[in-house]
């Protein structure tokens, strides 16, 4: 698989039982955030965790692949624009996300967006139909939920993000994750991901994103 993104956008409390978790409550747009290209990795690669740095945090994820340029485009012009979809990991460093209210730089170190194994076309896969995303950390299951459950569907947040800025094919947005990310358990049982650690994010119908982290 080989994506040349443009542009790698990102929905935050998609999933109300996420929201919910960490603190917050269902917003009422799509929460838009964005990562750097330099972000993207591909399924095995190994994922460097900066040691100075601590407070790594997974985040299965939906990824859309733009198909087609879309700017300013209705629900279902964004829905003919999503070209397929894959998984994907929106890996946050939490002691640098919450600095400010802007996320980026808890979001964006060097391969924080993994995302494969393939890309699955859009004709293939309807996130509207019951899909299981799942996160294993070392082959312990932490997210269990299904693409169904998101607050904003698919086309909408396509649509929503397309009003603000043009969308090009191979633009990738994830979008959002549930519940189950350890910032979302209580201060005292957080144990952050660490090197050595493997993170698989599985959604049923495309595959397993696989990546270790060193």
């Amino acid at each position: 698989m080989r994506i040349e993104p443009k542009k790698i956008l990102c929905v935050g409390l998609n999933y109300k039982s996420h929201a919910e978790e960490t603190g917050g409550e269902a917003p009422k747009e799509p929460v838009i955030f964005s990562k750097f290209t330099d972000a993207l990795a591909e399924d095995g690669q190994e994922i460097v965790l900066p040691p100075w740095h601590r407070c790594y945090d997974y985040e299965a994820e939906l990824v859309a692949v733009m198909g087609k340029a879309l700017y300013n485009g209705d629900e279902a012009a964004a829905k003919d624009a999503i070209g397929g979809y894959t998984c994907g990991n929106d890996l946050s460093a939490r002691d640098c996300q919450f600095r400010s209210n802007q996320w980026l730089i808890g979001k964006t170190f060097p391969g924080f967006a993994p995302v494969g194994p393939r890309i699955v076309p859009a004709a293939a896969f309807d996130p509207s139909e019951p899909h299981r995303i799942r996160c294993e950390v070392n082959g312990v299951t932490v997210q269990d939920d299904d693409v169904t459950n998101m607050i904003f569907s698919c086309p909408e947040i396509v649509s929503y993000i397309s009003r603000f800025l043009p969308l090009e094919p191979g633009d990738l947005i994830f979008t959002g994750t549930p519940a189950g990310v350890i910032l979302g358990k209580p201060k005292g049982q957080r144990t952050w991901l660490k090197p050595g650690d493997e993170v698989a994010v599985t959604i049923d119908g495309i595959g397993t994103l696989k990546n270790k982290l060193i």
